[in-house]
């Protein structure tokens, strides 16, 4: 009995450590657990892959007298440059130069973002490491070398609950005055394919054509009293900038809508793999802990690792579903060739079909299943998570859930997407064939 409550207290013990490191994430950052060490890790992503290929001299890149090393750079990295989108909102740590006279330029792909002031003296780089999430980097815009420095500074703005407590990135939309500073007492919102078009776009540019529908874009608080009022006469369907700035100065004229939501799915979707993925990592470390002191995997242990790393699952498999998605009321259509370029990337099925191909009428993809399912990301999830969300994805693919959050999902829409996965994804369990 002696050496039973013994046992006990270092269970209470270790189970009181435990729940106080697993809830202390709601208040403080885990980049610095035990199962994470985010700053201590070397990346692994496709900045850091380039900067060993140009130390190796496997690769050059050319400096360009007006736009540095951009052009190179979204080159070598293969970020498209239709996929420009502009932000004049004073919301970046380079605020002073950025104004609605000169935006902030942003391209992505789907694992890495770049932004470009003009006169800048660097760009801003953010890349996607399939274990620890979003990495930041600035590089120097200095003709002598391309010079990329890690920046964990930014995980002031760039890790907190917009980002799901995890290193990544948001798309904010402000009340802006007519110089691009935000009117902080109006508040704000972070964006996402849930949010409805009414709240999205405050501070930034946007071209394309959305008919009725109404966004906050290419609009300012001219009265500071009453921020929501916002001077939005020349603010909707936008098809040129070229009267509001010096367009010259970028690589292309457009801030494309598609491009914009394309983006804002991206960054959740990206946010939650990565939370799923630190959660797992870290509901095994403390499992262990547990093990390790008492010589066995106890039933409550056990129980709890499987809550905690469900509890990571659901919102992603949700959010890979498009649940709770804002819907569109009238077609919605760019200005730059964004959505024609990248409905055509990706693996396609024998009947043609694509994660990437878009609907833009009453929602934004034909086939509501995220395209970073293919993700580096995502397939460096670990074994216990993908179990989950192959389950989860499962059941929701066959009827077998019946969350009213996937309701948008009609019988056609899961068997097709269904079919698209069994055609496209590897790694899928052996279940999912039978």
């Amino acid at each position: 009995m002696l050496i039973r409550y013994g046992k006990l207290l270092v269970v209470v013990a270790l189970s009181l450590s435990v729940r106080v490191l697993h809830n202390g994430a709601a208040q403080q950052s885990d980049t610095a657990h035990p199962a994470i060490q985010y700053e201590k890790t070397p990346a692994n992503d496709a900045i850091t892959q380039l900067q060993q290929r140009l130390a190796r001299g496997e690769t050059k890149l050319s400096y360009d007298k007006q736009f540095g090393w951009l052009p190179a750079l979204l080159k070598a990295l293969d970020i498209p440059i239709n996929s420009q989108i502009l932000n004049f909102g004073k919301t970046s740590f380079q605020a002073r130069l950025i104004s609605p006279q000169r935006p902030r330029a942003l391209y992505f792909n789907d694992h890495i973002s770049i932004g470009f002031i003009p006169h800048s003296d660097l760009l801003e780089l953010a890349a996607v490491d399939p274990r620890q999430g979003v990495v930041f980097y600035t590089l120097s815009q200095d003709a002598t070398a391309p010079r990329v420095q890690r920046d964990n500074a930014c995980l002031q703005c760039h890790e907190n609950t917009a980002t799901s407590r995890v290193p990544g990135l948001m798309i904010r939309s402000i009340y802006p005055e007519p110089d691009g500073q935000p009117i902080f007492r109006a508040g704000g919102f972070v964006t996402d394919y849930r949010s409805p078009l009414t709240q999205r776009w405050g501070g930034w540019y946007v071209t394309g054509t959305h008919g009725a529908q109404r966004h906050m874009g290419n609009a300012f608080a001219r009265d500071a009293r009453n921020p929501e009022m916002l001077d939005s006469e020349r603010a909707f369907n936008v098809m040129s900038l070229e009267k509001r700035f010096d367009t010259t100065e970028y690589l292309t004229p457009h801030s494309d809508i598609a491009a914009l939501m394309v983006i804002e799915h991206q960054t959740r979707v990206t946010n939650l793999i990565t939370s799923a993925n630190w959660e797992t990592r870290k509901a095994l470390h403390d499992r262990d802990v547990m093990v390790e002191a008492l010589g066995e995997l106890t039933t409550t242990t056990a129980a709890s690792t499987e809550r905690r790393i469900k509890s990571a699952c659901e919102p992603l498999v949700e959010a890979l579903l498009f649940a709770d998605e804002a819907k569109l009321t009238e077609p919605v259509r760019g200005t730059s060739g964004f959505a024609e370029a990248f409905a055509q990337r990706g693996p396609r099925d024998a009947q043609g079909r694509s994660l990437y191909q878009f609907d833009m009428t009453k929602r934004m993809f034909r086939y509501p299943c995220s395209f970073l399912i293919y993700s580096a990301a995502f397939d460096a999830l670990p074994p216990a998570m993908l179990t989950c969300i192959y389950q989860q994805l499962w059941n929701a693919l066959n009827g077998k859930d019946a969350s009213p959050r996937l309701a948008h999902l009609s019988a056609q829409d899961r068997q097709a997407i269904k079919e698209i996965l069994l055609a496209t994804k590897k790694g899928l369990p052996s279940y999912w064939t039978k």
